[in-house]
């Protein structure tokens, strides 16, 4: 019988040894964020340099600004601002304009007390008619919840001086104390009655009434904020904006604006026309930054995001040139920045150099094809992994007709449905337009046209990406199927 049993006395036991290398374990565990947190930091604060961040001041985009509170000012004097439609490609500065503006909105609302309120949706995340009036209802209800809170409060307090003397009430609406009561009663049914909705399983319609009775509470003047509102219209076509866009008909107490916020010009070609009158009452357009303006947002925020005399003199300007590429994008420029700061830490450096830069423009470029190869459909891998494994066997200019064969093998391999050869060459074509492979039509004189496809993304880091999908995964010798195009 394998094992012992019985009694084990502790003091046979050698507990030293053992103490002794448990010891020196927690002495590596101590010393290993203590020696990380040796070297001085480069980051002052480097939230700034985020998307998610607000800044005080949005140079070059004063004009757009001043435009958008031109339009919203009227919500100030209790009136219903007209809807707004702000265009420009990622990067140029158009949530954070508007984010910027919706502050100083609300915080001046508060000054002249002036019920104004502003809710955000981003249409990425909550991209169904259902979800977007779901978070919408749910903000206005715990809303009304201390706005009904606040009031009870006010309530209580005036009854309890009116008790003992009634002209407390003379400058309020109330005649008498059982009026206060009443109200108080109401209230506090209200409070009651007010049911969260759920994220799934409600009809859409009792969403809708359900949000519309909560905006509806009380007077204010609400401005809707929906970013990638694009992307919204896309998912699930245009009900939610015909629904927001024709509640101001029938709203008794309040007033609703919608503020819409996209990256594509066109969207409102897919609109019906109803919609798009009153969507785009105003339009304003963000222009793209070029490479002086970049250097001077970037110049603003390391001010604040780095410690001083710790960014060599041509990071600034090699950042925004690398951004200036990038049709002007401000959110690459920042996240290179970062990036490069995050890379220089690491090294235990103590200043941002231009090396740092170039390294951080490769690494989030590969970043951003690892994302974009991950999330490609699954034909569309098959489809790249064709490419590779031609590439990695030395074939170059490789043509059409050589990786469908290819993709036909893998295909029969993990027992997936072949496409035509037509519709692989499109997905060739979306592959292009990616940016993940280049493909160039060339004419082959009387046997036709071809494309020539060559990868435009690194190799091996690509592979490893695909392979990380389940189902490309179940390829486990791909060899044999390169082969076998050589031997024919």
């Amino acid at each position: 019988m394998d094992g012992f049993s019985g009694d084990v006395d502790l003091e046979d036991l050698d507990l030293d040894s053992d103490a002794d290398d448990s010891g020196e374990a927690d002495e590596a565990s101590r010393g290993l964020f203590d020696d990380l947190l040796e070297g001085e930091p480069i980051f002052e604060n480097k939230e700034v340099l985020r998307p998610s961040y607000t800044p005080h001041k949005l140079p070059h985009r004063e004009e757009q600004i001043n435009n958008m509170a031109t339009i919203l000012v009227t919500a100030l004097r209790g009136e219903t601002p007209s809807n707004i439609l702000i265009y420009g490609k990622t990067g140029t500065g158009k949530t954070a304009s508007a984010k910027f503006v919706s502050e100083e909105l609300e915080t001046t609302s508060q000054k002249y007390e002036v019920p104004c309120e502003v809710e955000y949706i981003n249409c990425e995340v909550t991209d169904t008619q259902y979800r977007v009036l779901a978070q919408l209802a749910n903000k206005f209800i715990d809303k009304n919840g201390r706005y009904i809170e606040n009031r009870l409060e006010e309530l209580g307090d005036l009854r309890d001086r009116a008790a003992e003397d009634p002209a407390e009430l003379d400058d309020t609406d109330f005649d008498s104390v059982a009026a206060v009561e009443n109200e108080i009663t109401s209230l506090e049914s209200d409070l009651e009655e007010f049911d969260p909705v759920p994220m799934t399983g409600w009809p859409t319609d009792r969403v809708y009434s359900t949000f519309f009775d909560a905006v509806d509470y009380h007077e204010r003047v609400v401005v809707i904020m929906l970013d990638e509102i694009d992307k919204l219209v896309e998912k699930s076509g245009d009900d939610t904006l015909y629904n927001l866009s024709r509640m101001n008909s029938e709203l008794d107490n309040s007033r609703v604006s919608i503020m819409g916020i996209s990256n594509d010009l066109k969207f409102t070609d897919f609109l019906d026309p109803r919609v798009k009158s009153s969507l785009g009452e105003e339009e304003i357009v963000f222009p793209p930054y070029d490479a002086t303006q970049l250097r001077d947002i970037l110049q603003h925020r390391a001010e604040i995001a780095f410690k001083s005399a710790t960014l060599s003199d041509d990071v600034i300007p090699l950042c925004a040139a690398f951004a200036a590429q990038e049709h002007g994008d401000a959110r690459r420029a920042l996240d290179l920045l970062r990036t490069a700061g995050e890379l220089a830490e690491r090294g235990r450096t103590e200043t941002v150099e231009e090396a740092h830069v170039r390294k951080a423009q490769e690494k989030i470029e590969l970043d951003r094809v690892v994302e974009v190869v991950r999330t490609l459909p699954t034909q569309s891998k098959l489809v790249l992994y064709a490419t590779i494994l031609l590439e990695k066997n030395g074939v170059h200019n490789i043509n059409t007709g050589e990786v469908f064969n290819i993709y036909k093998r893998l295909c029969q391999e993990i027992e997936a449905d072949v496409l035509t050869q037509r519709r692989v060459t499109d997905l060739i074509s979306e592959l292009d337009m990616l940016g993940i492979v280049n493909a160039i039509v060339v004419s082959k004189g009387r046997y036709g046209r071809t494309k020539e496809i060559n990868l435009s993304v690194p190799l091996d880091e690509t592979e490893a990406v695909l392979l990380s999908d389940s189902r490309v995964g179940e390829v486990e010798d791909a060899q044999p199927f390169v082969q076998a195009r050589f031997d024919n």
